[in-house]
């Protein structure tokens, strides 16, 4: 694989602690959710900010197939819904659902827009037979 673009980000005492960017562009505080046993509060967690990370990739994918595909979009939002949950041995797992709001395309060509999109994502190709992935448009 040819390099394009490398970042970093640190984070300091795990899920209560904090994350920043080398760059300082995020400075964050983690927050463990009331709903898995922490305190919950101001801060946010790992699943929200993999959810934004998640939802503007795939949005981008999708941009990119449109164009290859010659097909104006109209606005498009792309919201990625990222749970967190036990698996049957005790441990720790995701699953995401991406849900593309399209309104200016018939449904049809929406759904099929997020599937060639799914192809071509990094994060999709990352998650792809690791956790598990639903597609719908809204």
């Amino acid at each position: 694989m040819k390099i394009l673009y490398t970042t970093a980000g640190t984070a300091t005492n795990g899920r209560e602690g904090r994350v920043k960017t080398e760059d300082g562009k995020f400075d964050l505080q983690l927050s463990l959710p009331k709903s898995v046993g922490g305190p919950g509060g101001e801060g946010t967690n790992p699943e929200q900010l993999f959810s934004m990370g998640y939802s503007a990739c795939f949005g981008g994918a999708l941009a990119l197939v449109a164009r290859m595909q010659k097909v104006q979009t109209g606005p498009v939002q792309i919201e990625a819904r990222v749970s967190l949950g036990q698996d049957e041995s005790g441990g720790f797992g995701l699953a995401v659902e991406l849900i593309g709001h399209i309104p200016n395309l018939p449904r049809e060509q929406a759904e099929a827009l997020m599937h060639a999109a799914h192809q071509v994502c990094p994060y999709s190709k990352a998650t792809r037979g690791n956790i598990e992935v639903k597609l719908s448009v809204a």
